[in-house]
């Protein structure tokens, strides 16, 4: 994966954050907060950043399923200072979604994380509705005019 477009370091590119403590359990033996913890808060962001959709999938007939997952490291993280993470949308299409997200601490982004979202089994006008596209609207991420993709 490709280093991140500056933009995509900033936090106020993105429209949604959630703030992740980091845990003991999520340390290495050097201090730092280890790569798997960290794809762990990018879930914990996701599942968060979903929920703001205001509705349940299975309340509109859906499964959304993780069909990939990318992630960037880029500095180092250590305990006990919260892990901000931050996400929008990239993309929609017909059956699936582009979530990015940053992980922000002090301040800095440490990490990116791009997440392709599936849906399955939604009722009438595909399997991404109109009604889901309409609550998704809002959260896109904010890309400078003239800024790669």
């Amino acid at each position: 994966m490709a280093r991140p477009s500056s933009w995509q370091l900033l936090r106020d590119s993105y429209p949604y954050y959630v703030e992740v403590p980091p845990r003991y359990a999520d340390l290495d033996p050097m201090g730092h907060i280890n790569n798997v913890a960290i794809a762990s808060m990018f879930e914990t962001g996701r599942v968060s950043f979903h929920h703001q959709l205001q509705a349940h999938p299975r309340e509109l007939g859906v499964r959304w399923l993780v069909a990939a997952v990318s992630i960037n490291y880029l500095e180092e993280m250590h305990a006990p200072h919260p892990v901000t993470i931050a996400s929008g949308l990239r993309r929609i299409g017909n059956t699936s979604w582009t979530i990015l997200s940053a992980a922000f601490q002090e301040g800095e982004c440490c990490s990116t994380c791009e997440t392709v979202m599936v849906a399955k089994g939604a009722p009438d006008s595909g399997p991404i509705g109109e009604e889901l596209r309409a609550r998704m609207a809002p959260f896109f991420v904010k890309v400078p005019e003239g800024a790669e993709a």
